[in-house]
C-alpha cells in the first residue's frame, strides 16, 4: 500500500512540475526595441522563424517554443515574455502586417490561435 501511495505521489509531483514549468528566462533581457526598430534585425528573426536564414541562439529558442506558446496561450511564458510577446505582436500587426500574415500562414494556417492572439493584445 505504501508503494502505491509513493508512486501516486511521485506521479502527481511529476505532472505538477511539468504543468508549472516555464520557458527559459535567460533571454528575457534582450533589447526588444532595438530589434523592432531595425528592419535588418527584425528581418533576421523573421527569416529564422520562416526557415530562410540563420537563427541566433535567442531566435532558435523562441522558434522552438513558438508552437507550444501558441497552443497553450503562453502559459509557460514568464511575465516578461508575455509583455514582450504582446509588444511584438502589437508592433507587427500595426506596422508590419505582411510579416504577421507570413508568420500566421506558417504557425497558424487554420486560424486556430489568431483570434485569441488578437484578443489578448487588445486586453
Amino acid at each position: 500500500m505504501k508503494s502505491i501511495i509513493l508512486l501516486f505521489s511521485f506521479c502527481a509531483l511529476t505532472v505538477f512540475s511539468e504543468e508549472t514549468k516555464k520557458y527559459t528566462s535567460k533571454y528575457d533581457n534582450i533589447d526588444l526595441d532595438e530589434i523592432l526598430n531595425s528592419d535588418r534585425l527584425l528581418g533576421n528573426y523573421i527569416d529564422c522563424f520562416m526557415d530562410r536564414g540563420h537563427c541566433t541562439p535567442q531566435g532558435a529558442e523562441l522558434k522552438a517554443n513558438l508552437p507550444d506558446a501558441l497552443k497553450t496561450e503562453c502559459s509557460k511564458c514568464t511575465d516578461i515574455q508575455k509583455e514582450k510577446a504582446k509588444k511584438t505582436l502589437d508592433f507587427i500587426l500595426d506596422k508590419k502586417p505582411d510579416m504577421y500574415k507570413e508568420l500566421e500562414a506558417k504557425y497558424d494556417p487554420d486560424h486556430i490561435y489568431s483570434d485569441k492572439i488578437k484578443k489578448a493584445i487588445k486586453s
